[in-house]
């Protein structure tokens, strides 16, 4: 797919005391949630109103997933004419940015009427203030859109700052690849003024008129109009399985998410010109995918009413009977570093490994979810699911389906048999730790030699291998049957330490 050949920009001009940090955190966070790389960094203003602190921060509209481990090289500071969305917290801010050159045709500029005079201004023994007229009427001329409306009413109306109202109006304004749902989000967050920050960011947003822009749910794999699919565009076939996949993934994570599980599979839908079977499938498994059980979603499952009702029908408890549930946990080396951030995990994992903390770090513990202590422990873990996006986990779960998909979508152009066995070797991913793990090590070799890897065989035949060697993985699960397969095509087996690691169960608690 072409990919934007420039991130989106956005310099904001904030006073002292007016949470211009808050507000590119805000931004910076938003982004973060809807896995846009994304850089920040700040100049501070001059004291005694002689200048503002400005913030500038640029936004790739295409999410780290689907950049193949690439990422776009971003700048540190704003350069003039390239800025696509200026805020200002006071009305000359505004005219100092028009005056550098920082607005243009491309720029989005979203400024406060109100004024709070600047030094120079005060200074002067007659009038000096600058003429507000003159900046007002210059705005329409110079920028491509101006949004113009006192901030400082509207903050005081909401009880909140300004920042929380920039923030509404520059989502609102529709420039940006961020969705409300996230931005609101962000505010939650944050932890502190919250109901007043989020009148504020709604106030904002209804000024600046409120459109989402298209952009924000069309950040990952846009249909051909641009915008997520409904269920009704996809094959007849595969609707009730779409439609269960986004139930899944609202569940799971948040609307976002649900739209970029629509996204990916509308590609797939277009080329799918048989039976619908294709397109089932990839919809099944990548809902599955999707929604790859961590110790969030476990934590949220296990705590959830309805299981508690279950559970109680299972042993045929009486409504007036208590019930003891004692849950047992065992999360290894892998589900720890998995919550860190990527860079973070990596490290993580390296020194502890080396160390030989692997099996000693992976120790059984009993909650018990119906004492106080134990079901907070588990709710406050479900509770991370705003995390789950910085995650290495998140990072490593999307960098593989981006990699399926990818060579699904390649086949289906070509043969639809090929992309429906492509599509199916997903059913190798599936459960939780060494389950998991075992499953990914099966996937990999798969696609490595049979998918993606260079042998002289035509799109039938490569269909009936990858066929073959599925069905070997998922007979014996630990490889020993699909290294066979993968023999009779000429493919080497994996050294001997390879095959050690991979076919012999780690020892918890006692050195090799």
């Amino acid at each position: 797919m072409p990919y934007p050949n420039r991130p989106l920009t956005v310099l904001l001009a904030a006073l002292g005391g007016e949470g211009g940090g808050v507000l590119a955190d805000w931004l910076v966070d938003a982004a973060q949630r809807q896995d846009l790389p994304v850089q920040s960094t700040s100049i501070p203003g001059v004291a005694q109103r002689t200048g503002a602190t400005t913030y500038y921060i640029e936004i790739y509209p295409v999410p780290s997933a689907q950049l193949g481990g690439r990422m776009p090289i971003m700048a540190l500071t704003p350069s003039p004419s390239n800025i696509d969305v200026m805020a200002a917290s006071e009305l000359v801010e505004a005219g100092r940015a028009m005056q550098n050159g920082y607005i243009s045709a491309r720029t989005t500029l979203v400024a406060s009427t109100h004024r709070i005079y600047a030094t120079v201004e005060k200074m002067q023994m007659g009038d000096g203030r600058y003429d507000a007229e003159r900046i007002i009427a210059a705005a329409p001329q110079l920028a491509g859109k101006s949004i113009l409306f006192d901030m400082q009413q509207a903050t005081q109306e909401t009880g909140t700052v300004i920042s929380a109202v920039m923030f509404g109006a520059i989502i609102g304004s529709g420039t940006l690849p961020l969705t409300r749902e996230t931005c609101e989000a962000a505010i939650r967050a944050s932890g502190k003024g919250v109901e007043g920050s989020l009148r504020g960011f709604a106030a904002g947003f209804a000024a600046a008129g409120g459109k989402l822009p298209e952009v924000a749910v069309a950040v990952a794999r846009p249909s051909a109009t641009g915008s997520v699919p409904n269920i009704a565009d996809f094959p007849a076939a595969a609707r009730e399985v779409v439609g269960e996949g986004v139930k899944r993934l609202l569940d799971y994570q948040d609307r976002a998410y649900a739209d970029l599980y629509l996204q990916r599979l509308a590609g797939i839908a277009r080329l799918d010109t048989g039976d619908g079977k294709l397109a089932t499938e990839t919809a099944r498994y990548l809902a599955l995918w999707m929604s790859f059980e961590d110790l969030i979603r476990v934590a949220d499952l296990k705590t959830r009413k309805s299981r508690f009702a279950r559970v109680r029908e299972e042993v045929l408890a009486k409504d007036d009977e208590p019930l003891h549930i004692i849950e047992y946990l065992k999360p290894g080396l892998d589900e720890i570093s998995g919550m860190l951030p990527p860079k973070l995990s990596h490290s993580f994992h390296t020194w502890a490994t080396k160390r030989g903390l692997a099996g000693k770090m992976s120790v059984g513990m009993y909650i018990k979810t119906n004492s106080v202590f134990g079901f907070m422990l588990l709710r406050a873990t479900a509770g991370l699911r705003f995390w789950r996006r910085r995650t290495a986990r998140y990072a490593e779960e999307q960098g593989l389906i981006a990699r399926w998909l990818k060579a699904v979508e390649s086949a289906a152009a070509r043969d639809l048999k090929l992309a429906y066995e492509i599509a199916l070797t997903a059913r190798l991913v599936k459960g939780y730790s060494d389950t998991n793990k075992r499953g990914k090590a099966n996937f990999n070799r798969i696609f490595d030699n049979l998918v993606e890897g260079e042998l002289s065989m035509d799109d039938a035949t490569r269909a009936k291998a990858i066929f073959a060697a599925r069905e070997a993985a998922l007979a014996d699960p630990d490889g020993r049957n699909l290294e066979k397969t993968l023999g009779q095509h000429g493919i080497k087996p994996l050294p001997p330490r390879e095959q050690q690691i991979r076919f012999v169960k780690p020892m918890v608690g006692k050195r090799a």
